[in-house]
């Protein structure tokens, strides 16, 4: 119909080629323009001004030999003062884009390890910004931002990259349980050193107790009863824990057995070998002191 009245209408961030008898004439701008048909005028074709965005898939091989495949994201647009050039110039904007990102990725990723591509994917999309940018201004197009979404490396590579990940977790968990392990040791040990310990200073209070009572008893015997010995006050010592230690022994519940001499005479022979023990143990140190 607007043909019919000789009106186009161009839309908003859109510019319209005009051609007059097929030979360029004008740019018209968003809005309704008059294009009388029968003079040969007529609109050849539309132009969009919005940004536009390209996903490109690029499949190339790493320094270590690793075939990756790198995601770049290719945001341009037309601009307006070069309405001509973007259209007359190219044919097919997409395909040309595509041909430069995978000329610039398949010539500088092979430089990098698998590694490496990760660390600098900003890098890489720098360089692919730049020759674009070059390569494209001459066709009236404006690259504004070019982005590395994504590195895909082969399947079995990610595999194996997962493995080897984890493969060094478990070995700091392990250093990890080990070194606690380490310390949880360290620590009983200590406490079983200062456990006997304290347990060698009460058995040496114990028997320091014991000597003590000993001597006392000695003492106060031989003062109460004259023409005594400490010989004779010992061995009624000794008579004396010998009937408790079988009191003890009788009225224990447990059922174990303990065979130990019975008559009154045994005394007598545990007291000849506690001073027999006595005295070989003087002689043993008597030589280390010297």
């Amino acid at each position: 119909m607007g043909n019919l009245f000789c009106c186009v209408q161009v839309d908003q961030s859109t510019v319209a080629i005009k051609e007059t008898f097929g030979k360029f004439d004008d740019v018209l701008e968003p809005g309704c323009h008059f294009l009388p048909w029968c003079l040969g005028s007529q609109v050849a074709g539309y132009l969009t001004l919005r940004l536009q965005q390209l996903d490109v898939r690029c499949e190339t091989k790493s320094k270590d030999n690793v075939f990756v495949t790198v995601v770049a994201s290719i945001q341009y647009r037309a601009l307006a003062d070069k309405a001509t050039d973007a259209f007359y110039k190219l044919s097919n904007t997409r395909s040309q884009i595509q041909a430069y990102v995978f000329d610039v990725i398949r010539a500088s990723v092979p430089k990098l390890n698998l590694d490496d591509v990760f660390e600098q994917k900003n890098q890489i999309a720098k360089a692919v910004e730049d020759e674009l940018e070059k390569a494209m201004s001459a066709y009236g197009y404006e690259i504004v931002q070019t982005l590395i979404v994504d590195i895909e490396p082969n399947e079995h590579v990610k595999r194996a990259m997962n493995e080897i990940n984890a493969a060094a977790r478990l070995r700091v968990a392990a250093n990890e349980k080990a070194e606690a392990e380490k310390i949880v040791q360290i620590k009983r040990a200590e406490g079983d050193a200062e456990a006997k310990y304290l347990a060698g200073l009460g058995v040496a209070r114990q028997r320091q107790a014991i000597v003590d009572g000993l001597r006392d008893s000695v003492l106060g015997f031989s003062v109460n009863v004259p023409g005594t010995t400490a010989k004779d006050v010992l061995d009624m010592v000794l008579i004396t824990q010998y009937f408790d230690t079988m009191k003890e022994i009788g009225a224990s519940s447990k059922s174990s057995a303990v065979f130990i001499p019975h008559g009154p005479g045994a005394v007598s022979d545990i007291a000849g070998q506690i001073r027999q023990g006595l005295l070989q143990g003087s002689a043993v140190q008597q030589p280390n002191l010297l």
